[in-house]
């Protein structure tokens, strides 16, 4: 028996509920007020644009996150960080989909000197808003993220 949202099993009654897992994006500019866009090094979406971010360990605030993933990915200390907005978004990982709500956060660093394309990313650059080609943004919440931040 299984529900929209939900999957049960007849034989043991175990229930598993289709939910959101929570994620973070961090939208870091340098002094030119371009954006850092990083280069994904895994799939889905291996080789195409994203924002740094990752999903919220259990136990850890969406702002541990966001800094957390920023340290991993690029060596970056976060000075400040203020709560944008959030987005749903649904990836296939293994075959199966992926229900994330990310949340996206402005990030003001310490510095962007000295970055490094660590853990599960393969590049990062920073852009204009007249150089993305957003057909290499796969995930939508990113890209809506991505747009709304140029549209200011």
């Amino acid at each position: 028996v299984s529900g929209e949202r939900s999957l049960k099993c007849r034989d043991c009654g175990f229930h598993f509920f289709v939910n959101s897992a929570a994620a973070v994006a961090a939208l870091v500019t340098n002094d030119e007020g371009k954006l850092l866009l990083t280069t994904r090094g895994v799939e889905p979406g291996y080789g195409k644009l994203d924002l740094p971010g990752g999903f919220i360990d259990p136990g850890e605030s969406a702002e541990a996150a966001v800094s957390r993933e920023l340290w991993e990915e690029l060596g970056l200390k976060v000075k400040s960080m203020k709560y944008l907005e959030s987005a749903p978004n649904e990836y296939i990982f293994s075959g199966f989909s992926v229900f994330t709500l990310d949340m996206a956060f402005r990030v003001v660093p310490e510095s962007t000197e000295n970055l490094k394309a660590m853990d599960d990313i393969l590049d990062f650059r920073f852009y204009a808003g007249n150089e993305i080609d957003y057909s290499q943004i796969p995930a939508p919440s990113i890209s809506h993220f991505v747009k709304q931040f140029f549209k200011k």
